[in-house]
């Protein structure tokens, strides 16, 4: 896969604690955020994915065993 360099602009004390964290993993600052990232595009994409498909199942609509006919009146509906 090929890579590109980017700039990353971190608050001091998180560059800090970034790099520190990555140390205690054994690898690179690189790495660690390339794994978060992966990870969070992954939550958004399945995310993505089954919004999708909830979507598709409302366009469609449901089968309530009606047949499309409506077999109450508004009245019974609202009886006390």
């Amino acid at each position: 896969m090929d890579k590109q360099n980017i700039t990353l602009a971190l608050p001091k004390d998180v560059l800090k604690r970034v790099k520190l964290m990555a140390a205690e993993k054994g690898t690179s600052v690189s790495a660690l955020m390339e794994g978060l990232l992966q990870d969070h595009l992954a939550r958004h994409e399945g995310y993505e994915q089954a919004h999708q498909r909830q979507l598709a199942m409302l366009t469609k609509g449901f089968d309530l065993g009606t047949k499309g006919r409506r077999t109450w009146r508004r009245e019974e509906l609202h009886e006390r």
